[in-house]
């Protein structure tokens, strides 16, 4: 079985090795440099092969090692000479094996790089500053057509090694998670038909009891299971009613029978194939099967890829109040396929944008961006919301994984977004639910002078360019409202707190709102509230 593969290429100077070395070190995987490689075989260094023997030596013993590398199932991190893809075949044999992520720099960025390295570079003898320009001139059309590529941010000509290889990640899609216990994140179009494989890397067990829902499992349960079946797995389909209605303890309590029934041992692996509803329940009955069994989260919504999927929460509904029992139980996978993202309604589509323009709200600018635009002629495409959203929780959760304190940012729109999906009887979807519950609460934080004026609109504007609703429907009962709200998890010593905007790309968590601003805000009675202190940052 094949090892995960990635390779780092760029110019010289882009810094490939040292990139690639922090990049091993977060993800966990092992470290190679194509060149050093090259050098420990040979016994000379790069620049005395190119002295003795010539450039076309050079190219032919880098392709025998790169083969040689590949054949032998080196996986892991490849940082590569800058010219190695150069040669077609080369090219060829890369790209089947793993995602290529081009580095690069200013030139001057480069060249200033280059100076400071003890080492020479053949291709650059002489002046280095010219013959690097004439390197990147030659070569502008080659590096231009990979597909990923990490460039600084406008106005940022250097990344640190840790920023870089953060950024790394979300350009690639994978992420390991380590403040609950590691895991990996992958987001990987086609994914589905490599669960088995992917379980099969991190010694996941059988037997599987495949977990999804009558709207998702006719779609896509078929080809994970001939995927877990080509793996050597033996797993069965467990199929529950889709909907919120039907996340409760009875259908946990299903789903502990069925894993009974499938012969799951503490070994075995629970795999969850669907939506956020699928995720917190197939969690929550793997969290108490046999004490606790491994699983592995499959999203194939747009909501539960950026939010549900993420964080390790499971739980199950009570008829008081969403998630009011459940536990933290981290996956040991998390495989989003966005190519799924194609047979979503539309509607459900819109919900789950609701909670990634909640995540640029609250750490990503262009990704709030990103998302206003989706609808619009030329729209983005989804991979590219999905990792940045994926990223922003990831962040979130790996600084407060128990929700201590700033893990309570995620909440935004939902204290109020909660309670109106509730007394909706679910008819509101929750990123409907929550788009109302982000303008009301952007509302409530100019009132209290803490967001700058203006971004209700901004953020009302947004929203409803992407068709949901900005305010809470004349119809539902306010009072009910307010009383699901102080049903609410989040309370702490009885007090009801609100994660609140301040401007796109920052918020703030534990703001107190007294009961009076709060029926304000649900437009029970007219008096205007006093002002009152915003609380603690």
């Amino acid at each position: 079985m094949k090892p995960e593969t990635v390779f780092l290429y760029g110019p010289p100077g882009s810094g490939k090795t040292t990139v690639g070395r922090s990049l091993a070190l977060t993800l966990e995987m092992h470290f190679h440099d194509l060149d050093a490689e090259i050098e420990a075989r040979i016994g000379q260094t790069v620049q005395e092969l190119f002295a003795s023997q010539g450039e076309a030596s050079f190219r032919a013993l880098e392709r025998a090692e790169l083969q040689r590398m590949l054949v032998d199932q080196a996986g892991g991190i490849i940082a590569l000479g800058g010219g190695t893809l150069v040669d077609p075949q080369n090219r060829a044999l890369v790209e089947a094996r793993g995602p290529v992520l081009l580095l690069s720099a200013p030139a001057e960025v480069l060249a200033a790089r280059l100076q400071a390295d003890p080492r020479s570079r053949p291709l650059l003898a002489g002046d280095l500053t010219a013959r690097l320009a004439e390197l990147l001139e030659r070569r502008t059309a080659h590096y231009a057509s990979f597909l990923l590529q990490l460039h600084p941010s406008p106005g940022t000509a250097v990344y640190s090694p840790e920023q870089a290889a953060w950024e790394a990640q979300r350009c690639l899609g994978m992420f390991r998670l380590k403040s609950m216990g590691a895991y990996d994140v992958r987001i990987l179009p086609g994914g589905l038909d490599q669960v088995g494989t992917m379980l099969r890397q991190r010694c996941l067990g059988g037997p599987i009891a495949l977990v999804s829902d009558s709207n998702v499992g006719p779609m896509y349960a078929g080809q994970v299971l001939a995927s877990l079946q080509a793996a050597g797995y033996s797993a069965c389909l467990l199929e529950i009613p889709a909907g919120e209605q039907d996340k409760t303890i009875q259908t946990v309590a299903r789903l502990w029978d069925g894993f009974l029934a499938a012969g799951l041992e503490r070994g075995s692996t629970v795999l969850a194939l669907g939506g956020g509803v699928i995720s917190d329940l197939a969690g929550f009955a793997a969290a108490t099967y046999l004490r606790g069994v491994r699983w592995a989260a499959l999203p194939t919504s747009l909501l539960a890829m950026v939010d549900a999927s993420l964080g390790g929460k499971t739980g199950a509904d009570l008829p008081q109040g969403k998630n009011l029992i459940g536990a933290f139980h981290p996956p040991s996978l998390v495989l989003a396929d966005p190519t799924v993202l194609h047979t979503l309604p539309e509607a459900e589509l819109r919900s789950g944008l609701a909670e990634a323009l909640k995540a640029g709200l609250i750490a990503d600018p262009l990704l709030f961006a990103l998302c206003a635009r989706v609808f619009n002629p030329g729209g983005v495409e989804l991979d590219e919301i999905v990792r940045r959203a994926m990223a922003v929780k990831i962040e979130v959760i790996e600084a407060d994984p128990y929700e201590q304190g700033w893990r309570a940012v995620l909440n935004l729109g939902h204290t109020i977004g909660h309670a109106v999906e509730l007394v909706s009887g679910f008819r509101l979807r929750h990123g409907e639910a929550v788009a109302i519950g982000l303008v009301v609460e952007a509302r409530l934080a100019e009132e209290l002078g803490l967001a700058e004026l203006g971004l209700t609109e901004t953020i009302r504007s947004a929203l409803l360019g992407l068709g949901l609703p900005v305010q809470i429907p004349p119809e539902l009962d306010g009072q009910a409202i307010l009383k699901a709200m102080g049903s609410d998890k989040k309370r702490a010593g009885g007090k009801v707190l609100f994660a609140l905007p301040v401007k796109i790309g920052l918020a703030r968590v534990g703001i107190e709102v007294d009961e009076t601003r709060r029926r304000h805000a649900l437009g029970i009675g007219t008096a205007r509230p006093e002002p009152q202190s915003a609380g603690p940052a």
